[in-house]
């Protein structure tokens, strides 16, 4: 990792989560007078001298090989024909980093969607995409939903979120305070969702349930808006999107709440150095016991293989994640392993 764009990021992104949220009365624990706060104690961010103590590390050390391995499908192109055409069955498509489309009940459900070429506040600087979306935008079906889990670049990139505005003109749904900006970039459907909170579009039950994670765009907003999961129950399916997390008791609370899950999109990449990591992403080992929380029939995994964010090689999350469902002996059919751009129908 280089050191200087990655700085330049962090300062303009601002990942320093040190900035303490000081509690009020609120009756939901997780509100603050400034804005929003995990419920984990044991939490504890990192904050901007780890992100110099991070990158000054990696100038003395040699990172792992991110060259594409030969199961990465480059050359697959999903030209979206038959996702177009379906119209009753339960689907998803991988179209990278976290970006799934979701076909359930007739409907089209896009999550944290990014396009675009940087996941970055500025175009020419910041984490460039290793390996192209799965579909092109122009391919997709009609998209009737987007869930966005918070607003890190990487999960709320607004160029890709205007474009699909001005294509399908989706309902968008997002955590507290996050209504606001997207408003005022012109998008026309928003609707902002507190932990636990349900809507009810057409057929579905969007809820919007916890993560443990954090928000932030800028210099000032730290926690400013809420960042969370979705669950996403159809007439047969249920399906659990995680976004951006890392371990934690919520995931029981959910897969009590919730007992009937068919699918668990989660994600397994950007975890290295863990000393770093822990705090907002899980490795594979943690994705599986939320896996195991949850009580989910499949699991999807999700977050690697497009951006280089962290230091572990590209293919190593799927790889640690498929040698854990052996030495765990989990059946390797619940693992649904899509390539990017590749679609898969129930």
């Amino acid at each position: 990792m280089k050191l200087i764009p990655y700085l330049i990021l962090f300062f303009v992104s601002c990942k320093n989560l040190s900035i303490p949220m000081i509690p009020d009365n609120s009756p939901k624990p997780h509100h603050t007078l400034n804005g929003f706060q995990n419920l984990n104690s044991d939490f504890k961010p990192k904050g901007l001298g780890d992100v110099l103590l991070w990158n000054i590390g990696n100038l003395f050390k040699t990172l792992p090989s991110v060259e594409p391995k030969d199961y990465l499908i480059e050359t697959l192109t999903n030209d979206g024909v038959k996702l177009r055409e379906n119209k009753s069955k339960t689907s998803f498509t991988w179209i990278g980093h976290a970006s799934v489309l979701i076909q359930l009940d007739g409907k089209n459900i896009l999550t944290d969607p990014i396009w675009s070429e940087r996941c970055s506040p500025v175009s020419f600087l910041g984490p460039k995409r290793f390996t192209k979306p799965g579909v092109k935008i122009e391919d997709l079906p009609q998209i009737d939903i987007v869930v966005i889990s918070h607003n890190h670049y990487d999960h709320m990139d607004l160029p890709t979120l205007k474009e699909l505005d001005n294509r399908y003109k989706p309902t968008f749904y997002v955590g507290l305070g996050n209504r606001k900006l997207l408003i005022e970039e012109g998008l026309t459907n928003v609707v902002e969702l507190d932990w636990w909170d349900i809507r009810h579009d057409k057929d579905l039950k969007i809820n919007f349930t916890p993560t443990q994670h954090f928000s932030g765009r800028g210099v000032l907003d730290h926690g400013k808006t809420l960042w969370g999961s979705y669950v996403i129950e159809g007439k047969s399916d249920t399906v659990y999107f995680a976004g951006d997390t890392s371990y934690f008791a919520g995931f029981k609370e959910i897969g009590n709440r919730f007992s009937k899950i068919d699918v668990a999109i989660l994600p397994i990449g950007a975890y290295e150095p863990r000393w770093f990591m822990k705090p907002v992403h899980m490795n594979p080992e943690d994705t599986i016991q939320a896996f195991s929380d949850l009580g989910a029939k499949y699991m999807l995994p999700i977050h690697y293989l497009t951006f280089v964010l962290t230091d572990e090689a590209l293919d190593e999350p799927l790889k640690l994640t498929k040698s854990l469902f052996e030495s765990k002996k989990i059946n390797p059919d619940l693992l649904i392993d899509l390539k990017i751009g590749e679609s898969r129908f129930y």
